[in-house]
């Protein structure tokens, strides 16, 4: 079920062991950006689970597992914005019967 975006996540501490270049990095960010080091690091990562999260399900996408629509889903965006990613990534466009038939349930509805 989709969290309602006015609900706080609940928050988990965690340990990880970074390199020190890295952490110097991380805290150099933090202070140009004026956010302390938790901010930046909870940013970086949730933009690197988006990341992550689209780029997986468009390779899924262009090895013909899955339709554009199911990789919109599974990377958590729309199918403009599927379509978009396709474009920025030189990934070409399959529209084929599945593809078609998904357009048209969802114009439909």
């Amino acid at each position: 079920m989709p969290r309602d975006a006015a609900q706080p996540m609940e928050a988990v501490d965690i340990s990880v062991r970074l390199p020190r270049e890295m952490v110097r990095e991380i805290d150099r960010l933090s202070r140009e950006e004026g956010i302390d080091r938790d901010e930046l690091v909870r940013s970086l990562l949730a933009d690197a689970l988006r990341e992550y999260r689209i780029r997986r399900a468009l390779e899924m996408y262009r090895r013909g597992e899955i339709s554009l629509w199911k990789a919109a889903e599974l990377a958590g965006i729309t199918y403009r914005e599927a379509l978009e990613e396709l474009k920025r990534r030189d990934i070409p466009l399959r529209y084929g019967r599945e593809e078609l038939e998904a357009d048209l349930s969802w114009a439909l509805r």
